[in-house]
Formats: structure tokens, C-alpha cells, sequence
């Protein structure tokens, strides 16, 4: 079932996006993710703030 304007919070992130959700499980996509200048962390399987911004969002714009 998809969701649309969940409001999104991590940390000290928040963004507004649509979702997938799958029983108990929700799906985010990448660009939400790239919204709020998250990352992932192969070694731990893990999502976290981008450590190079850790206090507001940045991205580049082209």
C-alpha cells in the first residue's frame, strides 16, 4: 500500500515523502533519503546522517 505526505524523522532530520509499506515494514526511497542527506553504512547495515553535515541537510546543485 503506498502512503503519501508521511512526514519523515531521523535523528535531527525531517522530510515529507511517500512510502511503501509492506505489513509492519515501511520502504523508503532514495531521494527522500537524499533529501535529508542520509547515508548508509555497508559495514553495519545501518542509516545515519551524513557525518560531513551532521547539523542541517546539504546537497549539490546542478
Amino acid at each position: 500500500m503506498g502512503v503519501a505526505n508521511a512526514k519523515v524523522s531521523f535523528k535531527n532530520r525531517v522530510g515529507f515523502a511517500g512510502a511503501f509499506v509492506m505489513g509492519d515494514q515501511v520502504l523508503l526511497g532514495a531521494i527522500p533519503m537524499e533529501d535529508m542527506d542520509l547515508v548508509i553504512i555497508p559495514k553495519t547495515r545501518t542509516v545515519d546522517i551524513n557525518p560531513f553535515s551532521p547539523n542541517i541537510a546539504t546537497s549539490i546543485a546542478k
